[in-house]
């Protein structure tokens, strides 16, 4: 058996190495060691990432691409906006990696071990993690490793996923307009879900096609790339080249992900809640929960007490609670949304740091009876 750690990071996706990479950014964390566990070594275009935010970013450095303006439109409204002082902002996982490999490498309380988890448990004061090839030991594990279980197996709460594929295409002529994002074009065929194309010019000749769900079922994978086909069709593309391809499947859920830590087992990233419920986004708020985190385990505090319930959860149900009994009705919703609201404000709305006003305002730009029996079916869900 190995030493002991004093902290075992199990995963080094997004969420365990935005922990890292704070652990390594700060002071406090070195003269603790600390062990990332994975069965592989990141360091491919596996994601991409996308949120709003001012200039001057934390992670403007390892920006691939970001743009000003943005079109959102179903078939009853269509408008490209500017999203001052916001900037839509890409990162390539392959930088993301690079940057926090380069920072944790240079780091001698940091170990990388490549291996394969099969479990962990708690035994008196210790976690012991079982993989593969050893067996490790911890005063506390942050665990990353997503588990769909304990969603599945329960009712109270509502369960959609942001499902898509993505290609990465490249034109011989200049054809696209690289300073405007398609955050949302609805104007596809719903097919009873909430489906729309997201678009991110790179270049004139580059971008990328995602064809997205917001819904309880995934597709066949030609559904997806068929939809992807059909759109570059009526955009009149036909001579490409798919330079990459990317998918994804992210839940959107306001389960109580945190009924499973315990005193010194914690569950970051996609299993501790860290997505967005009501959009699936995931980096701006991971960004935001291990700043959070890092400062809670300077407190020294129990694990299990690290839970925060915000009125964004409560926000966060609603919406669900719309789109999971009125999936059809998303394109409606959101093009409403944001026809009669500033994307400013459902920015600000949406990264949790609107004012109580300009959120309730928002929340009531819903049709009234939904919003009405949503609010008491998520009340309901307090007691």
């Amino acid at each position: 058996m190995s030493n002991k750690y004093d902290y075992i990071i199990l995963g080094s996706g997004l969420s365990g190495l935005l922990t890292a990479y704070r652990m390594a950014n700060d002071a406090w964390f070195d003269d603790k060691s600390i062990l990332i566990i994975d069965k592989e070594i990141k360091n491919q275009n596996d994601r991409t990432w996308c949120f709003w935010e001012e200039p001057n970013g934390e992670f403007d450095s390892i920006l691939s691409k970001k743009w000003e303006k943005a079109f959102i439109g179903n078939q009853d409204f269509q408008q490209s906006f500017s999203m001052y002082p916001y900037l839509y902002k890409m990162i390539r996982s392959r930088d993301f990696y690079k940057l926090v490999f380069d920072i944790i490498s240079s780091k001698s309380n940091f170990t990388f071990e490549k291996d394969e988890i099969l479990s962990w448990k708690t035994i008196e004061d210790s976690v012991e993690v079982y993989g593969k090839n050893q067996v490790y030991t911890s005063n506390f594990l942050l665990n990353s490793f997503f588990d769909v279980d304990p969603i599945l197996n329960q009712k109270k709460y509502p369960y959609l996923k942001q499902h898509f594929i993505g290609w990465f295409i490249k034109t011989k002529t200049e054809i696209f307009d690289d300073s405007e994002v398609k955050f949302m074009d609805f104007t596809i065929e719903q097919n009873g879900n909430t489906r729309f194309m997201y678009v991110l010019p790179t270049s004139k000749t580059e971008a990328l096609f995602e064809y997205t769900l917001f819904s309880e079922d995934v597709l066949e994978k030609s559904e997806y790339e068929n939809a992807i086909k059909t759109y570059l069709e009526n955009l009149g593309i036909k001579d490409y080249e798919i330079v990459e391809k990317e998918h994804g499947n992210i839940p959107m859920t306001c389960y109580p992900f945190h009924q499973q830590n315990s005193e010194r087992i914690l569950f970051i990233g996609m299993s501790g809640g860290w997505t967005k419920a009501s959009t699936g986004f995931t980096f701006f708020n991971s960004k935001k929960q291990s700043e959070k985190l890092i400062a809670f385990l300077k407190s020294n505090q129990n694990l299990t007490q690290y839970h925060q319930k915000n009125r964004y959860w409560l926000y966060d149900l609603i919406l669900l609670e719309v789109l999971h009994q009125n999936n059809e009705m998303g394109a409606q919703l959101f093009g409403t949304l944001f026809q009669k609201n500033s994307i400013q404000d459902i920015f600000r709305f949406l990264n949790e740091e609107g004012t109580i006003l300009s959120d309730i305002k928002i929340m009531l730009t819903l049709p009234q009876w939904l919003f009405i029996k949503a609010t008491f079916r998520a009340l309901r869900k307090l007691v």
